[in-house]
Order: C-alpha cells, then sequence, then structure tokens
C-alpha cells in the first residue's frame, strides 16, 4: 500500500521561498502571480493491507517526524 503525505506552512506562516519563486516567475515574464507556498511531498510504501490503519499510522509518522506541526499542516493520502 502506498501513502502520499502533503505538508504546507500553514496560513500566515512566512514562506521565503515562495515569495523567492513568485519573484522568479515574475522576472521569467510569467505576469500576474501574486502569491506562491511551497511545500513538500512525501511518499511512503506501507506493509499494512488495511487502508484506515495505514492513515493512522502515516498521521502518527507526520505528528512524530515529517511535519512540524508548529508551523506545518499535512493531508495524508491512501493510494
Amino acid at each position: 500500500m502506498k501513502a502520499r503525505v502533503h505538508i504546507m506552512l500553514k496560513n500566515g506562516v512566512l514562506d521565503p521561498q515562495g515569495e523567492a519563486i513568485r519573484h522568479a516567475l515574475g522576472t521569467l515574464g510569467f505576469e500576474g502571480v501574486e502569491g506562491v507556498r511551497q511545500g513538500k511531498v512525501i511518499d511512503i510504501e506501507l506493509a499494512a493491507t488495511d487502508a484506515a490503519a495505514a492513515e493512522a499510522e502515516v498521521g502518527k509518522m507526520c505528528e512524530a517526524l515529517l511535519a512540524n506541526t508548529v508551523i506545518e499542516s499535512y493531508s495524508v493520502e491512501i493510494l
């Protein structure tokens, strides 16, 4: 079973990398980009066969290591 975790900075947290991307897009001629937020995607291969149990386990992984829950939010998708 495969899980995909999407991690993004929470609203209100400054995103300097997203701002750098927005600026670079403008210099490349892409007008009208008013904001960019960047994040990360983590794919995890699991031995689990139960989707609900796998999602709960990956949630624990996010809370323990994968996401800094003070400034980041995450979502888990079982594929």
